[in-house]
């Protein structure tokens, strides 16, 4: 998709989509809600679980079924994360499943720009944002 298919509607959607995003990673603590961390600095699981609850409830975009974006199917994106996150909730990814959540991470910072629908681009930035939370967890240690 090109700037010019793309018109100022879906253009001022991608951006809100794009800092609701943003907005997620971050944004202040709530009181319910503490800046707690594990031993290595990462995040712990209670925003990705509230993250993963919030998912759980929402409605995939209809339109988008058994849509490809640059060749990435997106409703097996959707399942491949929700798969993923879920076992990351439940004790934690192997290292195949680490490099199965970045190469998510990967195909969905390329799609979510492409998206034209509000909902959908919005719907799929969430995504990305519980794919990083449960990424971050998993970054390399600075040496």
């Amino acid at each position: 998709m090109t700037s010019a298919a793309l018109g100022p509607v879906g253009a001022t959607a991608l951006v809100r989509a794009v800092f609701d995003a943003v907005s997620l990673l971050l944004r202040p603590p709530s009181v319910e809600e503490p800046a707690a961390v594990d031993v290595s600095g990462a995040p712990t699981a209670g925003r990705l679980a509230r993250l993963w609850e919030e998912h759980r409830r929402a409605l995939y975009p209809d339109s988008f079924r058994g849509v490809d974006v640059e060749g990435v199917s997106l409703i097996l994106l959707d399942a491949e994360v929700a798969g993923l996150v879920q076992r990351e909730l439940n004790g934690g990814l192997d290292d195949l499943g680490i490099a199965n959540l970045w190469a998510c991470i990967t195909d969905l910072d390329k799609v979510v720009p492409l998206i034209n629908s509000e909902y959908c681009a919005s719907y799929f930035a969430k995504i990305r944002t519980m794919a990083g939370l449960a990424a971050a967890r998993h970054l390399p240690t600075a040496t």
